[in-house]
């Protein structure tokens, strides 16, 4: 066959040909790295104080040791009281705080629970769900003891379940609302066997508050850089005074290598990020929830160390100038200042928690359930439901929000959706008065992709024949099984009576 019919047969392979004629023949620019280094925007990793978001912070003894780091913000309306998940600290709420109460008229107090952020306790290791609920309802107590507003819990992760047990327990007499984000009995429970494994996998040590800061976004384990820069110094302290990372900030000067990092573009960029955010796998903050895999780290093109940093091999300088080898270590002696490569670690050690994970969780569905007070569950998938859940939710004993497309940490990595939630929860229940400009974030509203349905409808199917005891080797239709338990019928007359509103205008 000639090359002329061939062209004609097959058109791409002179498109092919030009393509190939032009890329030997032009100059094709700067590399794509080059390119970043001289303009690429890059992404700040400057840690931000807690100041930028609340309005005052406090911390509260409530007895002769007991001393609990609280922030505030809000002068009016009720009470928002935020616990945060394992490892966390109370800045975690920095981004909601500020968007909530900019919609509804509400006052917000985040609490550094026992074992977190700067609060000191005699027992820091005792975190089991009685005794933080107990720290609750102290800190609680000792602030609005004459006159409590009314109270909203609302918690994530490890502080969902305890705002569950604080709930049951009655110890709260003013408690008109309760707010679970992203943790759920079963598979919380389920992914305790790997929880240990995960927490190995983190790093143990940052040289800098901005290399922790870099890490937490790039690892996923939040999102959002803005709420990284706030609250990750919640989270590390300082390993030469043993104090939080969140005290260093009014005296905080980056370290050379970050400052020669940002003049020379190291950092990275945005549009890399975004392409690294693509291409992750979902993961979760490191908190008792079950987490995804997280990212793998590369150590040759990833400049973050996964891992602890050995400890560097130690040549020491003889008196006529020769070098002395130790036989156990093999290192150079430098200056201090310069190998210092372990200055921050994290606040509390979570893998010495094990023996309270358990009873944070179990149980919790049914506690949940039972609270007498409205309630709201959100979370970041629809395949995190359980059984007992389900079945509540499809009875409808609570109000149930799903944010698609964000990981673990919900509040931090989409915190205007978390509080356009939160608080049509709050005006829905009269709890409060919405903002001028705000609009419900109303559940009609809500769109969901098909996949999503479809594992809506197919497990609410997958329970309705667990109920009714019907197998597929009976051979019953789907259609067949909701006319049985008359779910077609309860559907209709409640879309009629939702109708009902609607009036027919006059020929």
């Amino acid at each position: 066959m000639k090359k002329r019919q061939v062209i004609r047969r097959y058109p791409w392979l002179e498109r092919s040909r030009l393509i190939e004629k032009r890329w030997r023949t032009q100059d094709v620019g700067p590399t794509r790295s080059v390119r970043r280094g001289l303009g690429g925007r890059k992404r700040d990793y400057t840690p931000v104080a807690w100041s930028h978001y609340f309005t005052e912070r406090q911390d509260v003894k409530v007895n002769d040791v007991d001393t609990f780091r609280v922030y505030k913000a809000g002068t009016t309306g009720p009470l928002l009281v935020l616990l945060h998940g394992g490892g966390f600290s109370a800045l975690t709420w920095s981004l909601f705080s500020v968007s909530v109460t900019s919609m509804v008229e509400c006052r917000i107090l985040a609490i550094d629970l026992r074992g977190h952020g700067d609060t000191i306790t005699s027992n820091e290791k005792d975190l089991s769900a009685k005794t933080m609920a107990g720290d609750v309802a102290a800190v609680l107590q000792k602030l609005y003891d004459v006159d409590p507003p009314p109270i909203i819990l609302i918690g994530h992760s490890m502080g969902g379940a305890i705002a569950v047990h604080t709930a049951c327990s009655n110890s709260v007499p003013s408690l008109i609302g309760l707010a679970v984000i992203d943790v759920v009995e079963g598979t919380a429970i389920d992914a305790l066997n790997s929880m240990q494994s995960f927490l190995r996998s983190r790093p143990t040590h940052f040289k800098s508050l901005e290399h922790a800061i870099e890490w937490c976004v790039r690892s996923a384990q939040v999102r959002n850089v803005e709420s990284a820069k706030v609250s990750m110094p919640g989270q590390i302290k300082n390993c030469e005074t043993g104090m939080l990372a969140t005290n260093d900030l009014e005296t905080y000067v980056p370290s050379s290598e970050d400052r020669g990092r940002l003049q020379l573009g190291g950092s990275i960029s945005e549009e890399d990020s975004d392409t690294n955010d693509n291409n992750e796998t979902e993961t979760s903050a490191n908190n008792f929830k079950p987490p995804p895999a997280i990212a793998k780290f590369d150590p040759i093109s990833d400049p973050l160390d996964h891992r602890e940093i050995p400890e560097a091999p130690r040549i020491e300088l003889g008196t006529s100038g020769s070098v002395a080898r130790n036989s156990d270590h093999e290192t150079i002696k430098a200056d201090a200042s310069e190998l210092n490569m372990h200055k921050y670690t994290w606040r509390i050690n979570l893998g010495q928690t094990e023996e309270h994970w358990r009873g944070w969780f179990t149980g919790l569905s049914n506690e949940f359930l039972n609270c007498q007070v409205p309630k709201m569950l959100l979370l970041a998938g629809i395949d995190r439901l359980d059984k007992d859940l389900t079945v509540g939710q499809m009875q409808g004993k609570f109000q149930m929000q799903v944010l698609p497309q964000c990981g673990h940490a919900v509040h931090e990595d989409v915190p205007e959706k978390v509080a356009e939630v939160v608080a049509t929860f709050l005006v829905r229940h009269k709890f409060t008065e919405p903002a001028a400009n705000f609009e419900r974030y109303a559940a009609e509203t809500w769109t969901l992709d098909k996949r999503a349905i479809r594992k809506v409808e197919a497990m609410g199917m997958k329970f309705l024949r667990s109920m009714l005891a019907i197998t597929r080797r009976d051979r019953i239709r789907n259609e067949d099984v909701k006319s049985i338990v008359g779910v077609h019928g309860i559907v209709e007359e409640a879309r009629m009576r939702w109708y009902g509103h609607i009036m027919r205008m006059e020929d």
